[in-house]
């Protein structure tokens, strides 16, 4: 099962050392797969029992493109794993043409990739989910073997409604239709609705956003599964 926090704007080196020295604690006694990605600033060095990710990056080495992170600067961190498509970074201007070049960047040199897709409530209710989630991952290589799909319906972000079980359960089984990459589901996950969510068949873990700033609540997320 795999759990991923995307910390957003949120935390500073200083609470974010805090975070990654908890959560390495309890990852310590704990075997899950776990990814956090905080923002670019509160990047750390270290031995870590999770995976450091980063929510944004540009698709290049270096050079001129201000105000943008190369994978020379995720190397010096030790960063192996990237966000992709968050709606929240198409909202700020990620559109296809860069998506596809962050994902072929990052598959060229081997980055585990959570890819995010999801639809806004219009398209749910005209009955579009599917059409709508299909062209998002056309240009995408489904078989890469370190993809991980996040499906967050665009309605449930930060928004503390969740997507119903049925809802979510038809998406993934659709995706599995797609691809053989490991499935998460996203938007407004957290203590009442975990256990529901990790029931789903095709559910192969979550990415949380709000409520796993807090790295108690985090943990407690973690803690709510059982390894088989």
């Amino acid at each position: 099962m795999i759990f991923a926090a995307n910390l957003k704007c949120n935390h500073s080196r200083a609470s974010f050392e805090l975070y990654a020295k908890r959560l390495n604690e309890f990852l310590g006694l704990n075997k899950r797969e776990v990814f956090v990605f905080p923002p670019s600033t509160a990047l750390l060095q270290g031995d870590f029992k999770f995976e450091l990710g980063v929510q944004n990056f540009y698709p290049c080495i270096n050079g001129a493109f201000t105000g943008e992170l190369g994978k020379e600067h995720l190397d010096e961190f030790g960063v192996k794993a990237v966000l992709i498509g968050h709606s929240e970074r198409r909202a700020l201007g990620d559109n296809d043409e860069l998506i596809r070049a962050k994902f072929d960047f990052a598959k060229k040199h081997k980055y585990k990739i959570i890819f995010c897709i999801g639809e806004d409530l219009n398209t749910k209710k005209e009955n579009k989910t599917k059409e709508f989630l299909a062209a998002q991952i056309k240009d995408i290589d489904l078989a890469y073997e370190n993809l991980i799909l996040a499906y967050e319906p665009i309605y449930s972000i930060g928004t503390g409604l969740s997507a119903g079980s049925k809802d979510i359960a038809e998406v993934l089984s659709f995706l599995t239709s797609k691809t053989k990459a490991p499935l998460l589901y996203g938007g407004s996950v957290n203590d009442k609705n975990i256990n529901e969510i990790l029931s789903i068949k095709d559910c192969d873990g979550v990415l949380v956003g709000s409520f796993a700033l807090k790295i108690e609540n985090f943990i407690n997320l973690i803690k709510s599964y059982k390894v088989q």
